[in-house]
């Protein structure tokens, strides 16, 4: 069980740390007026490059976006175990501790979301409705890798075999097809589609190892 903590614990660090090199070479390496308007793009040469190679599919696009409400559904619905958790047994430090730190990891993820949105390091490599809209990294690829392996986590922990197979397989099959589907629309630079990937994999490796700690502080309650 320790050594499983310290993998968490190692790899959320270094996925982290490895988010934050990468948004310092698209600030640094290669930066040029590329993009709409004469936005400035970090990494110009290969971004530009894989975007002339997809083109733009809006019609992609739009299905990425309304289907970026499957993991917002996911968030209330543990939302809402967590809150009859809460009613039922009268105290939130009866709440299964996975439930209250899967809410903070919740808020974190907004948290980051919001936080690029104020300040943004790329733009969109086409308008949206006319407008340049922020790019880095995608908000849409942060929520589904954030949010979809926590589904097949938990339900790992509290499901049955049969629940936690179709969660494992929907969470990966729709966490790809959002991924890929995102990167080929067009409307984010392949640079976007990494930084999220890096900060979304972290993120989930550290909420991880808050529930290792967790259930190891609980096992030593247990047998006290």
């Amino acid at each position: 069980m320790r050594e499983n903590g310290k993998k968490y614990l190692a790899a959320g660090v270094c996925l982290i740390a490895a988010f934050v090199i990468w948004t310092a070479l698209i600030r640094c390496v290669d930066v040029r007026p590329a993009g709409p308007e004469g936005t400035e793009i970090g990494l110009a040469a290969v971004n530009t490059w894989f975007h002339r190679l997809t083109g733009v599919h809006m019609a992609l696009y739009t299905v990425t976006d309304w289907l970026g409400l499957v993991p917002v559904c996911i968030c209330i619905c543990f939302g809402i175990l967590g809150a009859v958790q809460l009613v039922s047994r009268k105290s939130l430090f009866r709440v299964d501790a996975d439930i209250i730190l899967l809410g903070v990891y919740y808020v974190l993820v907004i948290f980051m979301y919001l936080l690029f949105e104020m300040i943004p390091l790329n733009y969109r490599p086409v308008l949206i409705d006319g407008r340049l809209e922020p790019s880095y990294p995608s908000s849409t690829v942060l929520l589904v890798l954030s949010v979809m392996p926590t589904l097949a986590y938990q339900a790992g922990r509290r499901a049955g075999r049969t629940v936690r197979r179709l969660a494992a397989v929907f969470s990966a099959a729709f966490s790809v097809f959002m991924v890929l589907g995102r990167t080929l629309s067009g409307v984010h630079w392949l640079s976007d589609i990494i930084g999220s990937a890096l900060l979304s994999a972290g993120m989930f490796m550290m909420y991880r190892y808050g529930v290792f700690l967790a259930d190891r502080r609980r096992g030593r309650r247990t047998e006290g």
